[in-house]
């Protein structure tokens, strides 16, 4: 039996090939200067953004040792656990899971290296969702464009969230320029990542996220671009330019 036979949500949102891909790749998540390096260069502001949101939200000091502590975190799709393990050294409790099962085995090795107590598991969002567990923040980034129904995805981190809590979602916008700077550019022409990473086809304009969104119970709040300055060779925040990578920030509402 094949690691994707062993996920009862397949046939829902999880492409067997997308699975594939990135099990080839696994071995090089925590290579800064491998085929992962614009994530660790992509980290620096996402982890800033989630940071301030979330201590905002909760009421937390993000300067704090362990701002996070007492509060739980689902990383969907983790990876080797680049955004996993900061979140477990800001004190939250973490789990973090991913359709690629060498994916979980990675991250859980290097977890165990850095003394991290994060919990890893080979599982889907739907199929956590039925155990009944609930977070106070779910975190879904640079995933959605990799699954084969968007809508049925996000709705199945909705049900993961607890009332009142937040989900985070980063992804791409279906538009000329990202095709033109995420799959021309980055594949192509500086061969930042491997030729067929993405599918344009599947990168999702901010309309369609905010209409998922809604249909899953959850309430948009805001949506963050965030572009790559060439001459820093770093990325930064850029509210209103979706035009490429954006984070969209939405909550569940308090249960009445």
């Amino acid at each position: 039996m094949t690691e994707q036979q062993t996920l009862r949500s397949l046939d829902r949102t999880v492409d067997a090939d997308e699975v594939a891909k990135f099990a080839a790749m696994a071995e090089e998540w925590w290579d800064p200067n491998g085929k992962f390096r614009p994530l660790h260069k992509f980290n620096p502001v996402r982890l800033t953004y989630l940071r301030d949101c979330i201590a905002d939200h909760y009421q937390r000091d993000p300067q704090a040792d362990a701002p996070f502590t007492d509060l739980t975190i689902a990383d969907i799709g983790c990876g080797g656990g680049l955004l996993t393990e900061p979140m477990a050294r800001l004190g939250a409790t973490v789990t973090g899971i991913d359709a690629t099962e060498r994916n979980v085995e990675i991250a859980r090795s290097h977890a165990q290296h850095m003394q991290l107590p994060i919990n890893y598991r080979f599982t889907t969002a739907a199929d956590l969702a039925e155990t009944g567990a609930r977070f106070d923040v779910v975190l879904t980034m640079e995933v959605i464009e990799h699954v084969t129904d968007p809508a049925v995805f996000i709705a199945d981190c909705a049900r993961l969230v607890r009332p009142g809590g937040l989900m985070f979602l980063a992804t791409l916008n279906r538009t000329a320029k990202a095709y033109l700077f995420a799959i021309a550019g980055a594949e192509y022409v500086l061969g930042w990542l491997p030729k067929g990473t993405h599918d344009w086809r599947r990168f999702v304009k901010p309309s369609e996220m905010a209409a998922a969104l809604r249909d899953a119970g959850m309430r948009l709040d805001e949506l963050s671009g965030v572009v790559y300055d060439p001459l820093k060779d770093s990325w930064r925040l850029k509210q209103r330019d979706l035009g490429v990578n954006y984070i969209a920030l939405a909550h569940k509402a308090d249960a009445a």
